[in-house]
């Protein structure tokens, strides 16, 4: 070989060793798996979450903390570790994740489906957490309990200064004895039904001690019952000679509503 043929070989060699060193020193892409970030993606049902490497391993039994060291487990195209379960209801296993604790709002209804997730995710303290913010308790008796009430509308005589728009005289409840005192408690008055030492009984002759029948509607709705339905009827007040200290016109407006509810 010529030196000049010599000297293109040793060129060659030259570029080559520059381009496999530029190749070393190139950044190389790093997989999820290896790559030392601290915010991870992750993918629950479609649904996408970010969060930190350290609240996956926050609790290092649960399925988020082994998925993470897991490299065979299931991800996305894009990389992402992917759940397949309710990816809205992940958001409170993340919180749990984030916080050490469980905080509902107050609105939420979903606490057997949470707590089937919270054992999915291997989350033992979130599970027992649901379980005690349920304000339905397993063991609760089912039962319906129906609230009445008979009333007026008073119209003032002297324009619309005076004017009474709902007169309450009473409020009635029906339904089992004991569904009724466990709701009602002390504002019940069983003074027209008294106890006959039947425990398993209803009544239709219990009323309240107060008239205001949103207190009523709270107790109810604080003891899990829902509204399920309800009806009301006016009458006109006939020419029957009327109790002292009622007003003629007041009479005439009679009505009477019903609302039933029913705690499953």
């Amino acid at each position: 070989m010529g030196s000049r043929g010599a000297e293109t070989c040793g060129k060659w060699v030259r570029e080559g060793a520059g381009r496999a060193a530029a190749a070393t020193l190139r950044p190389q892409p790093l997989t999820m798996a290896d790559a030392p970030p601290e915010v991870l993606e992750l993918n629950v049902g479609g649904v996408h979450y970010a969060t930190t490497r350290d609240t996956l391993l926050r609790e290092p039994d649960s399925l988020p903390a082994a998925a993470l060291q897991d490299p065979d487990h299931p991800r996305d195209a894009r990389g992402r570790i992917f759940f397949d379960r309710d990816g809205v209801l992940f958001r409170y296993v993340l919180d749990y994740l984030r916080d050490g604790g469980l905080v509902l709002p107050e609105c939420f209804r979903e606490h057997k489906r949470l707590a089937r997730e919270a054992k999915h995710y291997r989350l033992v303290g979130l599970e027992n957490a649901v379980r005690e913010a349920d304000p339905r308790p397993p063991n609760r008796e089912r039962g319906c309990i129906t609230v009445g009430y008979r009333g007026s509308f008073a119209f003032g005589r002297d324009g619309l200064a005076d004017v009474k728009f709902r007169k309450l005289s009473r409020i009635l409840v029906c339904g089992k004895v004991t569904l009724c005192r466990d709701v009602f408690g002390e504002t019940l008055n069983e003074s027209r039904d008294p106890d006959h030492g039947l425990a398993d009984r209803y009544t239709s002759r219990f009323f309240l001690k107060h008239s205001f029948i949103e207190q009523a509607f709270d107790m109810l709705q604080e003891n899990g019952f829902k509204l399920t339905a309800s009806c009301g009827s006016g009458t006109a007040g006939g020419a029957a000679e009327l109790k002292p200290g009622v007003d003629s016109e007041e009479n005439r407006w009679n009505h009477y509503n019903e609302f039933v509810f029913v705690r499953e």
